[in-house]
């Protein structure tokens, strides 16, 4: 008996040795393949920024510098095959930057826009598709119940099914007082940022299966509030609220619903009246990070939501600030 221990043992000692002697040289091999740090403060551009005006919505391949979207640097690795994505303001900002790491995941994606944004738009439908999967434009004006309703629809049959919503189109526009927004304003901000979510997950909700996923953009305005933006500010607040409750009433369903919070994030939104040109020059520099986050360093985020192995993550806001905000 003691015998047979000991030959037992000393088997699994050598198994062990040659474990870490395996492991030791898997360790050799990667650190050759390893990827050089970067410093997040110098990584993107920090201001001053030019002052550079665009009609609403405005358009990223026009502003200086251009964003960066992930178009050269995000690498897929699978995590999103076969699934099924509509995804509002897809052409820039975050929506874009979604977009070309869902299909570099292996997701089909559909995305919404304003039809002034065309440009944009055409730019990711080709970079969904050079990364092999199904890219489909629906460009509409979310004010319109019908056409949010008409999206989900015509998402459903492009694609096949429906399986990730990433409500991310907003409208924002700085107001230096209450005084100066008018009711047409007001109207346009709830019914983009609030009413077309509503609608939209409406429509949605029918098609999706336990598994699905729902992913808001909120804002560090629902936690922190710049006294210019009164109006939009309220509606990143009613995201971060509806992101919760929504959550709790279909986690029985087996469909989770979660948030990104971004900070200062370089996007055409600012350049169209989201930001007054004072503020432009200087954006994000009041960070921690001193500078303004690109969409690309969020794309992993909606991804995450998104993504099976983030099984247990509903009702959560994940925030990306530089630093600053909250949560």
């Amino acid at each position: 008996m003691d015998r047979e221990v000991r030959e037992l043992g000393g088997a699994r000692m050598g198994a062990a040795h040659k474990d870490r002697a395996h492991a030791a040289g898997w360790g050799a091999r990667d650190a050759h393949c390893q990827v050089p740090l970067e410093d997040p403060r110098e990584k993107h551009p920090k201001p001053p920024f030019q002052k550079q005006s665009q009609p609403w919505p405005g358009l990223a391949c026009k502003m200086e510098p251009r964003p960066d979207h992930g178009e050269t640097s995000y690498r897929g690795s699978g995590r999103l095959q076969g699934r099924r994505a509509l995804i509002t303001g897809g052409d820039s900002g975050m929506g874009r930057a979604a977009a070309i790491a869902f299909a570099r995941e292996g997701a089909d994606v559909a995305i919404n826009y304003y039809p002034t944004e065309e440009p944009d738009a055409a730019e990711v439908i080709d970079l969904i598709e050079a990364a092999g999967r199904r890219g489909v434009a629906i460009p509409g004006d979310l004010r319109d119940e019908a056409f949010c309703q008409t999206l989900v629809q015509q998402t459903v049959k492009a694609l096949g099914g429906l399986d990730i919503v990433v409500c991310n189109a907003g409208r924002q526009q700085t107001h230096d007082s209450i005084l100066d927004i008018t009711s047409e304003d007001f109207d346009a901000t709830m019914k983009t940022n609030i009413y077309a979510p509503f609608w939209i997950l409406k429509a949605a909700l029918p098609h999706l299966a336990p598994g699905s996923a729902i992913i808001a953009t909120t804002s560090e305005q629902a936690y922190d509030p710049s006294p210019d933006l009164y109006d939009y500010a309220q509606t990143k607040a009613a995201t971060m609220n509806y992101v919760k409750s929504l959550s709790k009433q279909l986690a029985s369903k087996g469909i989770r619903v979660n948030g990104v919070a971004p900070g200062p994030i370089w996007t055409a939104l600012q350049v169209s009246g989201g930001a007054s040109m004072e503020k432009l020059e200087t954006f994000g520099g009041h960070t921690p990070m001193g500078r303004p986050g690109q969409p690309a360093e969020l794309a992993s985020l909606y991804v995450q939501f998104a993504a099976a192995d983030a099984s247990y993550a509903t009702g959560q806001i994940y925030g990306s600030s530089g630093g600053a905000g909250q949560p």
